[in-house]
């Protein structure tokens, strides 16, 4: 999350012993543990098991490099609730890299599967806890684009807890919330390996680039203008106000060994998200947190429907294990 071993026995660790305190989990509503209600966050994962789709997925940002690419990226991905708080997702995304005057580079990014299992839930103090695994299919998308030929395997461990249980002399806190998630992206190829040609001499150069073991975390906070509303004092907010969450997210990545340089790179994404019955809205600004990620302020913004709630005949209960 030898090292790469210990990380992982360290991960494996962590989830049986939460496990071992966690109660059974009550049945409940689309992103709920007790009064509170966590939206889908965009730039990080939440740990709900839930059906529901974004679509889509929207970002554009100016990447590092000599020349400098704006990169466009348009992506969906579906949630199925396959067993009881057991939810596979699947998603893919569709790339356009634009370099000054030079023609666009277009293409899918390499497919992506998850699966999550909500272990933990309590109503009370508006907490749960999941674990996942999300596999990064190599080679499915256009390798021109930077898509890897490789496959990554990264368990996560993913958890959300609401401060509405805050004493009531602290009112205005109580609306806060943090989700967020550790993991270990764990690459199946552990170098990659390049012949250059001279063409003068015919000489070979061998270079080599190593992949790192990485890990991934993030975390989102955010403050519900809805359990303000609702649960806390209303304060006379109408439509659209008295639907919004404003949020801050952190999308982190640290690589931990092969001689990788270990700088986290990441973004800050500030935002607001509006959130009804049936679907989401939301947009965020994405700030890379130093010169090794970026300089450039980007945006991403996403649909995002809650199919259990939409279509809840067909969606509202498990696959299989009903």
């Amino acid at each position: 999350m030898n090292r790469k071993t210990s990380s992982r026995l360290r991960l494996a660790a962590l989830a049986c012993q939460l496990c071992s305190f966690a109660a059974p989990l009550t049945a409940s509503a689309h992103g709920f543990a007790g009064d509170r209600f966590f939206p889908a966050t965009i730039s990080t994962d939440d740990p709900f098991a839930a059906s529901e789709l974004s679509l889509p997925t929207f970002s554009e940002i100016r990447q590092p490099g000599q020349p400098p690419v704006k990169v466009f990226d348009v992506s969906t991905d579906i949630s199925l609730l396959l067993f009881p708080r057991t939810a596979l997702t699947i998603g893919d995304g569709y790339s356009i890299q634009k370099v000054a005057n030079q023609s666009a580079q277009t293409g899918f990014d390499n497919a992506a599967l998850n699966i999550l299992y909500e272990f933990f839930e309590n109503d009370k103090h508006e907490a749960i806890t999941s674990i996942g695994l999300s596999w990064d299919i190599g080679g499915s998308g256009r390798h021109s684009l930077g898509n890897d030929s490789f496959s990554t395997f990264t368990p996560t461990f993913y958890f959300g807890k609401g401060f509405g249980d805050l004493p009531d002399n602290l009112p205005f806190l109580r609306p806060f919330a943090i989700t967020g998630t550790l993991g270990l992206s764990i690459p199946t190829r552990v170098r990659n390996e390049s012949i250059a040609v001279d063409p003068v001499t015919a000489q070979k150069t061998v270079s080599v680039d190593h992949n790192p073991d990485t890990l991934e975390w993030g975390l989102a906070l955010e403050y519900s203008l809805i359990y303000l509303q609702q649960h806390v004092k209303d304060i006379g907010l109408k439509a659209p106000f008295d639907h919004l969450i404003p949020l801050v997210e952190f999308a982190m990545s640290t690589p931990l060994n092969r001689g990788i340089n270990k700088l986290t790179t990441g973004t800050i994404n500030p935002g607001v998200i509006w959130s009804g019955q049936y679907f989401q809205v939301g947009v965020e600004a994405i700030i890379p947190i130093n010169n090794h990620t970026g300089r450039n302020v980007g945006v991403i913004a996403q649909v995002h429907f809650y199919l259990d709630d939409l279509l809840p005949k067909i969606f509202s209960k498990p696959l299989f294990g009903r």
